[in-house]
């Protein structure tokens, strides 16, 4: 099965870029475009990248426009939806004028040879009125900067105030095994009102439900795991549950606990009044990126037992350190 969006055909799973270029040392151009081909031929063609992702000479867009460059005949094949307003320090600016810098910096990283079909800002501005920041982008829509609007990590009283001023293509939330607060907080259901795209980002709890990591000292130097709350020694242990027995049921199946993680995001869009859900898993590695598009049928008591050790077995801590959670928007 595949969706239409916007005019394009994606595949059911899509690909997030992140852990290509937000790293301490950079990756040779020649693995990153192993890994864009290995997602394009596994049909996961809906790209999720940002301007912040990385430094000004090394993030999503550049990366895309050094692609390009050596594969243009895969220009038309990617649906990019790309995250920006966001200063140093990771500050939000959505107002017009950050809005229109943001748009118009990440038009030029990603050159004359790139298309950005949808934009967002990573987080809601706090300081502007959501009704301020989707008219100026939709200013941008309007230019031919940009193709479409979406959002992310905002409420489901933002989305809907977000989509009386202009069509929402897209919202991306961080949605998993491993955090399931979309389907408690409304924004699923908000989504579903005005036909937006949910991109489900991190659906393999940031690797937890993979089975590949034991203990926080398996996480590199500098990766940003190791200073979120739930990636902590005192709690790395207890967090460590639900992966087992994302493993277990994997083993049962014959196939990778990343499957079931992605399998059990999938089956979420047969549930009666959800919105189309597209899960965004990333790697580094187009051995990886083939495993992760790999689409795992679960039955209906798999999906029971699944969503009772996400109950029974929900991660300790909080998704982000003080400053990311007070990035989130909660409003009402």
């Amino acid at each position: 099965m595949v969706h239409t969006i916007q005019g394009k055909q994606v595949g059911n799973i899509g690909f997030g870029m992140m852990g290509l270029t937000w790293r301490e040392h950079k990756l040779p151009d020649e693995q990153c475009f192993a890994v864009i081909k290995a997602a394009l031929e596994s049909g996961c063609n809906y790209f999720d990248g940002g301007e912040l992702y990385g430094t000004p000479d090394n993030n999503s867009l550049t990366l895309l426009r050094a692609y390009y460059e050596r594969y243009p005949e895969d220009r038309n094949k990617i649906l990019l939806n790309i995250k920006g307003c966001i200063r140093p320090g990771l500050v939000p600016d959505a107002s017009p004028e950050g809005v229109r810098d943001s748009v118009e910096n990440s038009v030029r990283l990603i050159g004359g040879k790139g298309r950005i079909d949808q934009f967002e800002p990573a987080r809601k501005d706090k300081h502007v009125d959501i009704e301020i920041t989707v008219k100026a982008l939709q200013e941008q829509v309007e230019k031919g900067n940009i193709r479409g609007i979406a959002l992310s990590e905002v409420s489901a009283a933002t989305i809907r105030r977000a989509a009386k001023v202009a069509r929402i293509e897209a919202v991306e939330v961080e949605l998993s095994l491993w955090c399931t607060e979309p389907l408690e907080n409304g924004v699923l259901e908000a989504c579903a009102e005005h036909d937006i795209t949910v991109l489900a980002y991190s659906p393999l709890g940031r690797g937890m439900l993979t089975g590949r990591f034991k203990s926080p000292a398996d996480f590199p130097e500098g990766d940003h795991r190791r200073i979120l709350p739930r990636f902590q020694q005192h709690v790395f242990e207890t967090n460590l549950r639900l992966g087992r027995e994302v493993e277990r049921l994997a083993a049962q199946k014959g196939c990778t606990p990343a499957q079931v993680a992605i399998g059990w995001v999938l089956a979420l869009n047969r549930r009666p009044g959800m919105p189309r859900i597209v899960p965004i898993p990333g790697s580094t590695s187009p051995e990886r990126v083939r495993e992760n598009a790999v689409e795992v049928q679960l039955d209906d008591a798999d999906l029971v037992e699944l969503e009772r050790i996400a109950k029974e077995l929900a991660p300790v801590g909080s998704r982000y350190h003080d400053h990311g959670m007070n990035l989130l928007d909660t409003s009402a």
